[in-house]
């Protein structure tokens, strides 16, 4: 049993004095219980949003202070039969008979195409015509072909809600809000095809999108895809040589745009890096008045169609819908396609992870050019739901604001934006109780922060979630059919299996002594840790490239992996993870040489090549540190200078940062410069990363260089 606790202890947290002796009696009374009945009590009927977080945390630990650790790390939300039979994972669970959530997993990935087929049906996709056979693999794992003999258009999947019901709300920094229904959303989708139909465009041309996440954006993509051409995702932050090579790898024909984007009370340029990016013809929104259109640019009103009726291209599963890039340790991005077939992961993922059902609101700050912008699409509107979107920089309380007012039931985020608001405090006092969970992706998870977050909305839990473009979803995730341990996973995703190769075996999850769910937790021995490696995916799965552009995609994903524990071939990913005993696994970055930065994954090359043209730079290395207490990774520069350089320390970190700005993306944020005299390099000259980020970890923790190491 917890000893009880003193009021200065509350005090000493920042709570008032004159509630602090009221609480201290409740709060004893509760300590009596175990400790999630105990953590229950106080995180529901006790504490509120508006109460310090130094409180929220202090209580959180007094209620766990005698937790069994070979549990597992405690859980900050524990659902109730109500919660669990509410939801859909729950409801699938009764319907399979099955009482766990690792059971649902194991049958998922035993019975693949009756798991796929199971989904399709129960989501409601739409086909022209329905081939009988969900997967068939005569090509092997590498290349599987689902949905054979069929005809869709992924893009009529998102339509299948009630015309009159809400599709978007969309607000904005300026304060403006807009709606649109689903038939609304479906007419403006329309009339871009046809737009697009009488330009000249046909099926198969590739248009790229370089808008901010918008009703207007969101209609081109799904009208783009109803035409049966190709979009082309470009983020709105991206740099004008970052967008020549995006259309250069996608070969695209026209590109989507508007003038300006306002972040932060700023007007941000679009149009003008989509000139000097010298982009072929741009149908263009204007938003701040008019603007001087390049020969061959159309005023978006010029280009829109009047006709709201289109009947979409019937294409095969496996034509390409959209093209989406990710960081290659090349340097240059690679161009991913996908097909009508990998939105279907997308819509699963929301129903049984994120749990959306159609009385939700999601809110998710992204835009197209990045997976989550596509993957809210898809998991919003194939589920009936409505998404909410709001035009501007979400790193203040105007954006929690919004969330408040729209009435988000599920926000989605990244670490480094709930660190932002922990520092900030802005979201204090907003009121987010229709919340009823968070997800969060694109970074490693601080659990502190995490336990931050859920206090913003009176705990509710936080589905972890992790993946990549190239599976249009996430390959480990949480549910809201289990107990939520901040910053931690507790559960493969449904209908993909994985492997985790460490030092002296492959194990696979379902089979790991310690990967068993809350209803039958095996303890490790006291104090044990979890063991650590590389993942691994056991293919096939939908929504797993099969292809790259310009890259081969078997040398990227299965040249050199390891066999699986039965003889399986497995597809590499590039994460370590950490499992946790009690079921749950923590994400340890990445064991390759790309990185999540603000949640976009971005290669050491990548940088390297733009800081290595900066005046006085001789060579450069790009490293990703984790912080000591777990979270998003930090950008840490080491840089070999040239004799003429002189800048002190400040100044270099400057232009190197304005260096990252000017041609790559403004979000990735230098934390560190080393200056160092050479590189380290292997004998065949490729840069010893490893070496540069373990001498970052010791700076960081406070210990001596090694003689002889590179930052000597």
């Amino acid at each position: 049993m917890a000893r009880p606790l003193t009021i200065q202890e509350l005090t000493a947290c920042g709570l008032d004095a004159a509630e602090a002796e009221p609480m201290a009696a409740r709060v004893n009374r509760a300590l009596g219980n175990e400790p999630v009945e105990a953590w229950r009590e106080i995180s529901q009927r006790i504490l509120r949003p508006g109460h310090p977080f130094p409180l929220h945390r202090f209580l959180f630990e007094r209620a766990f202070q005698d937790w069994d650790r070979r549990q597992g790390p405690p859980p900050a939300w524990t659902p109730t039969n109500e919660v669990v039979r509410a939801s859909n994972v729950g409801r699938m669970m009764r319907e399979r008979g099955v009482g766990s959530v690792q059971e649902l997993h194991n049958w998922s990935v035993t019975n693949r195409a009756e798991f796929w087929g199971n989904m399709i049906q129960r989501l409601g996709i739409r086909f022209a015509c329905r081939g009988s056979n969900v997967l068939e693999l005569s090509g092997g794992v590498e290349r599987p072909k689902w949905l054979v003999g069929s005809k869709l258009n992924i893009a009529e999947s998102c339509f299948n809600a009630k015309p009159e019901k809400l599709a978007i709300v969309y607000h904005d920094e300026s304060g403006s809000t807009r709606t649109v229904t689903y038939s609304g959303l479906a007419a403006l989708a329309n009339r871009v095809a046809n737009g697009l139909v009488r330009a000249g465009f046909r099926p198969g041309d590739s248009l790229a999108i370089y808008l901010p996440m918008t009703i207007e954006s969101v209609a081109i993509y799904l009208g783009i895809i109803r035409a049966g051409c190709v979009a082309v995702s470009i983020a709105d932050s991206l740099a004008a040589e970052e967008i020549a090579v995006r259309l250069r790898l996608s070969n695209a024909k026209g590109i989507f745009t508007q003038d300006a984007i306002l972040r932060g009370g700023k007007q941000l340029p679009l149009y003008a890096k989509v000139v000097e990016a010298a982009a072929p013809p741009a149908p263009v929104i204007a938003t701040a008045g008019n603007i001087k259109l390049r020969s061959g640019d159309l005023a978006w009103e010029a280009f829109l169609s009047d006709d709201a009726h289109f009947d979409p291209y019937l294409a095969d599963p496996h034509e390409h819908t959209n093209i989406l890039f990710s960081s290659g340790t090349t340097g240059e991005p690679k161009a991913i396609p996908w097909t009508h077939v990998s939105p279907i992961k997308c819509a699963v993922d929301g129903y049984l992870h994120q749990g959306v059902q159609p009385h939700d609101r999601l809110a998710w700050p992204s835009n197209l050019g990045w997976m989550m912008g596509p993957w809210l699409i898809y998991a919003s509107l194939v589920n009936r739901a409505t998404m909410a979107l709001y035009g501007g920089a979400p790193t203040g309380r105007d954006f929690g604001r919004f969330v408040q007012d729209a009435e988000v039931t599920m926000l989605g985020v990244i670490p480094s934006l709930v660190k932002t608001w922990r520092t900030t405090d802005c979201m204090h006092s907003l009121d987010w109780s229709r919340i009823t969970r968070f997800s969060s992706t694109g970074e490693c998870s601080n659990p502190d922060d995490m336990l931050f977050l859920m206090s913003l909305a009176g705990y509710k839990p936080v589905i972890e979630y992790c993946g990549g473009t190239e599976l249009a979803g996430g390959y480990i995730a949480s549910t809201m059919a289990q107990a939520n341990v901040p910053a931690a996973f507790s559960t493969p995703s449904f209908g993909i299996d994985l492997v985790m190769a460490g030092e002296s075996d492959v194990e696979t999850a379902g089979d790991c002594p310690n990967f068993a769910q809350q209803n039958g937790t095996v303890p490790l021995p006291d104090g044990a840790k979890g063991a650590a490696g590389e993942i691994f995916l056991v293919p096939p799965s939908i929504g797993m490239s099969t292809e790259l552009l310009h890259h081969d995609h078997h040398a990227v994903y299965f040249e050199g992996t390891p066999a699986g524990p039965n003889g399986q071939r497995l597809r590499r990913h590039g994460d370590a993870m950490e499992r946790l005993p009690g079921g749950y696994w923590r994400a340890q970055g990445r064991v390759d040489d790309t990185m999540n930065l603000g949640g976009i994954k971005v290669s050491s090359v990548g940088i390297e090549r733009v800081l290595n043209s900066v005046p006085g730079i001789r060579e450069t290395a790009a490293i990703a540190v984790s912080p000591l207490a777990g979270g998003p990774s930090m950008l840490w520069i080491f840089a070999a200078l040239k004799p003429e350089c002189k800048d002190d320390h400040a100044m270099l970190r400057v232009r190197l940062q304005e260096a990252i700005r000017q041609h790559l993306n403004p979000l990735f944020k230098i934390e560190e410069v080393s200056v160092i005299d050479t590189l380290p390099r292997t004998a065949s000259h490729k840069i010893m990363r490893r070496l540069l980020r373990d001498d970052a970890v010791r700076v960081l923790e406070g210990r001596p260089t090694p003689a002889g190491d590179p930052a000597d």
